[in-house]
């Protein structure tokens, strides 16, 4: 990679794109182009090996059967580890959230073991369902805007000492476990239950992701009109009681 070339790796979009999170492909890759970024983008499919030369790797939401396949083959492929290794940020959503930590509950009620890339251990949740629009405070070294987003998971996921919280729910249920905690990260590696998708509703993610791969401290502005409309839209729908 060099200053001004980017590549993206959509992550199994056969398995893990329920919920309309290439969308967050699409947004990342728009906003590279308009810094005028030479932007390739690879859709790597279940069936194939997953590249290690990869800047950005982007997983989203699947069902429970899709996530349990998705697990077993990126963990036997090993190449999204291989590519952390060498310093690729990852951005994941929902089940692939929950396919990045250490173990989930698969469709059979069994514990399925993760990437362990980050220090996070799902369960499944036995009240109701979390879903709807979310509001929350992204962690503040990271410098961003509120976080909106829509949830919909029945997952609970616990942090280790390792991982920081990515958000502070302020409407919402997050990562399930009642302590106002949403998502996890570490240095490269970002989790989220957040749809939406996230990358449009929060461009500025977009922008942290591309400036961690390029290793530099800012980027030439863009127009955020249509962005900021929507935000402003979720953000108010979040905040109005039940």
């Amino acid at each position: 990679m060099s200053q001004n070339s980017l590549r993206l790796v959509w992550v199994y979009p056969d398995l893990l794109s329920t919920y309309g999170d290439q969308g967050n492909a699409l947004v990342l890759e728009r906003r590279a182009l308009q810094r005028r970024l030479d932007v390739q983008r690879v859709d790597v499919r279940s069936d194939q090996p997953i590249p290690t030369s990869g800047d950005i790797y982007l997983i989203g939401g699947g069902e429970d059967r899709p996530q349990r396949l998705a697990a077993e083959r990126l963990r036997r492929d090993g190449g999204l580890n291989r590519a952390v290794a060498n310093g690729a940020i990852v951005f994941s959503v929902c089940a692939g959230y929950q396919i990045l930590g250490h173990e989930f509950i698969n469709d059979l009620g069994q514990r399925e073991q993760g990437l362990g890339l980050l220090d996070v251990v799902s369960t499944r949740g036995e009240g109701e369902r979390c879903v709807g629009d979310v509001l929350a405070d992204i962690d503040a070294p990271l410098g961003l805007p509120p976080l909106t987003g829509f949830e919909n998971h029945q997952g609970v996921t616990h942090l280790g000492p390792t991982a920081r919280p990515f958000a502070r729910v302020q409407f919402g249920q997050g990562n399930g476990t009642g302590d106002g905690t949403e998502g996890a990260y570490n240095e490269t590696v970002f989790g989220t239950y957040m749809h939406g998708p996230v990358m449009a509703r929060n461009p500025h993610i977009a922008d942290l992701l591309i400036k961690l791969a390029l290793d530099v401290n800012a980027l030439p502005p863009v127009d955020d009109r249509w962005y900021d409309a929507l935000r402003a839209e979720r953000i108010a729908a979040a905040s109005q009681p039940a």
